[in-house]
């Protein structure tokens, strides 16, 4: 991992039927052990991912402004459901968007950073080479095919890349926002099925009541997706098969004859009478998608095919029954939509699907809430969002992961839109807003996978991305009506993250900038050792640097200020990589350097290895190692010099070791611009409270030394 930018590297391909610890798996066992594996993953998927898509039937008829509405009002409003579930749901979403994986990620991120890999279209300059280096290692095709037209249009165009980079960070600020907006109107939702049989309930109590279950959400999330989902699973599986059993009754008792609103025409009908109030109720009914971006958001925590299988054989038939239920109840009763869901459940059976729905209801907060993690963390190893703490809370899964400070913030700012909004519809505007755009963004950073990497026609892409479009546009031109009616929310959150990833972006492009114009090259390094101004002193350091081609500025700094290096000096530097361990026989790799007791060393680790080197065992398996590769590579070389090579190490180990690493701020001074002073000091603001990118290595105190420099702005 890089020091300053934490960012990981892809993990190699795995090719043939071997599983990822190498061991090969043959065919039938392949077969049966995968099947029952997808199928218990499928399972635990309706505790995490689909909570917010299933419960929707709670919320989108109450969050419909809708006057006297007529029979034929009701059938065009399910036919445009039931096309919206089948078209974004099972053709976009299902079929062709969890295909668009980024090493298992989802997410509009992850399109971001597939583009990124496979083209040069990342902004910062190492993310670009890096990108390149490590999409040809991964497919050695790359490069030696004929390139897209658009994709080496994107690369030439800053703007048009500054477009993608600006397109990616708002679906992501969404998402956020999603997450923050989903656990509010879900579980206000469902405990609003109080005040039906029990009317003394005021409403500041279910907003209160709200807000406690969902502190208690928020408090769970340190134990992980795993158990979280072992525990919320069976109440969304309850929920999922109870709603379509009490639709099909209701479909029978109410109107048998709902399904005939599948037809185009009963929508066509709904615009013609309808008008512009018919195009504006379109933002209601564009929360019966909602969730549909955490299917794809999820896709770290689980796999793709657990999620087709339980969207298409349990999710999808759900909503389309519980969706006819409730419709055929309103065409009999046609002023009961402001409770369009606790009016259509039975008498008998009211208060057991209250606890269903209220259980439900805090399950859906969590497929968000899991969805929320897995973005930040992408846009934090991507390095376009400040530095937080990502604890990885299953060793063998490596999207599972949990963001303390993340869940706190999402969990105040969850409470405080309940006690401030509290009205459904206005918690309903804000919701659609948020779900519809990044839908559209999706399918815009899609077209381009498909375009770009996937090399599909333009012809055969437009066949996505014009329909979706004109749907997916259709539905964002009506949400936009609602931004002075609660749709503004969602804004406000994205400016702000929106303004703290740019300003984060840019302070790290500036101090990128100013180390790869400055960097230390081998050629300096070794004049400056040969001057007599210079003193060798005894020991071992462990200098930590995260430039590939030289050496970080802040050696140069080190040595001009003290004057002296150590005998032995290793340049370290972390890689994350993405895969659960690293073979032993990869975890240190040693290079020389070509100077005097100078070497470089990069250590690499996976997400569920346990970087715990307590000081001396850290130094012993890095000097072991490089005392191996100065046996091993000293061909050409006396063997009195190679022992020497191999005393004077030993030497400096007994001596005693010291890591250095460097912290460096920028200095703006009075000759810097009004845009800099602003950017770069929130950026130091942010930099100064983030967490440390140099992973807790157990190094005692007295080895670690910090060297400040500045970096003149």
């Amino acid at each position: 991992m890089d020091l300053e930018t934490g960012v990981p590297l892809p993990s190699r391909l795995h090719v043939g039927g071997g599983s990822s610890d190498g061991r090969r798996v043959h065919g039938a066992d392949r077969y049966n052990g995968g099947r029952w594996k997808d199928m218990a993953m499928a399972y635990r998927t309706l505790g995490v991912v689909f909570g917010g898509l299933v419960t929707s039937p709670l919320y989108v008829y109450p969050s419909m402004n809708l006057k006297s509405p007529t029979e034929q009002d009701y059938l065009g409003i399910y036919g445009i459901m039931f096309w919206t579930l089948t078209l974004i749901g099972v053709v976009k979403y299902v079929c062709i968007a969890l295909n668009a994986d980024d090493h298992g990620e989802g997410g509009t991120f992850a399109l971001y950073s597939l583009l990124c890999r496979h083209t040069n279209i990342g902004i910062l300059p190492s993310k670009n080479a890096d990108s390149v280096t490590n999409a040809a290692h991964v497919n050695p095709s790359v490069g030696t095919e004929k390139r897209s037209r658009l994709g080496i249009f994107i690369e030439r165009s800053m703007t048009a890349r500054r477009i993608v980079l600006f397109i990616a960070i708002l679906g992501m600020c969404m998402l956020i926002g999603d997450g923050i907006l989903t656990p509010a109107i879900s579980v206000l939702s469902a405990m609003d099925g109080l005040r039906g049989p029990l009317p003394s309930i005021h409403k500041s109590a279910v907003e209160a009541l709200s807000a406690a279950v969902l502190i208690a959400l928020f408090l769970l999330q340190k134990y992980g997706t795993a158990r979280v989902s072992f525990l919320f699973s069976p109440i969304m599986a309850s929920w999922t098969f109870t709603t379509p059993i009490i639709g099909v009754y209701s479909i029978l008792r109410y109107y048998p004859g709902i399904f005939k609103a599948i037809s185009p025409k009963y929508i066509v009908h709904f615009f013609l009478r309808n008008g512009k109030t018919g195009w504006q109720l379109l933002g209601g009914t564009a929360l019966c998608i909602t969730g549909s971006e955490a299917m794809f958001a999820d896709l770290g925590h689980f796999n793709k095919r657990s999620i087709q299988i339980a969207f298409l054989f349990s999710i999808y038939p759900s909503l389309v029954l519980t969706y006819a239920g409730q419709t055929a109840y309103l065409i009999r009763n046609p002023n009961d939509h402001n409770d369009g869901f606790y009016k259509f459940v039975p008498g008998p059976v009211y208060w057991p699907m209250f606890t269903i729905a209220t259980l439900a209801a805090i399950v859906a907060s969590q497929s968000l809430i899991s969805a929320t993690f897995s973005v930040i963390k992408q846009s934090v190893v991507l390095d376009y969002f400040p530095r937080v703490k990502v604890v990885h809370t299953s060793q063998h899964k490596e999207g599972e992961v949990y963001s303390p400070e993340t869940n706190y913030i999402l969990m105040l700012l969850c409470v405080a839109v309940i006690l401030g909004f509290g009205d459904g519809k206005e918690l309903g505007n804000a919701f659609g807003v948020v779900v519809i755009l990044v839908m559209l963004i999706t399918t815009i950073l899609l077209t381009l996978v498909m375009i770009i990497i996937w090399r599909i026609p333009i012809i055969i892409s437009a066949l996505y991305f014009v329909p979706f479009s004109i749907l997916e546009g259709a539905y964002a031109s009506a949400v936009c009506t609602k931004i002075l009616e609660g749709g503004w929310l969602p804004f406000a959150v994205s400016i702000v993250l929106a303004f703290i990833m740019f300003g984060w972006y840019y302070g790290r492009q500036r101090k990128l900038e100013y180390e790869m114009a400055n960097k230390i090259t081998l050629e300096w390094l070794g004049e400056l050792l040969e001057s007599s101004e210079i003193q060798r002193v005894p020991g071992l350091c462990f200098f930590y640097s995260n430039i590939q081609d030289g050496l970080t500025p802040i050696l140069g700094h080190y040595i001009q200020n003290m004057r002296s290096l150590h005998r032995v000096t290793i340049f370290t530097t972390l890689r994350y990589l993405l895969v659960a361990k690293v073979a032993p026989n990869e975890r240190i790799m040693i290079t020389r350097l070509g100077l005097d007791g100078v070497y470089g060393c990069m250590i690499q680790y996976g997400y569920a290895d346990f970087l715990n080197h307590g000081g001396d065992d850290f130094v012993t398996q890095v000097t072991n190692s490089l005392r191996a590769h100065i046996e091993n590579s000293s061909e050409g070389l006396s063997p009195a010099y190679v022992e020497e090579e191999i005393s004077q190490l030993e030497r400096a180990k007994e001596a005693g070791a010291v890591h250095v690493r460097g912290k460096t701020r920028f200095h703006v001074g009075k000759d810097t611009s009004l845009f800099d002073r602003i950017l770069l000091g929130f950026y130091e603001f942010l930099h100064s409270n983030c967490r440390s990118a140099l992973p807790a290595m157990r190094i005692p105190l007295r080895q670690r030394m910090e060297i400040g420099m500045l970096y003149k702005a």
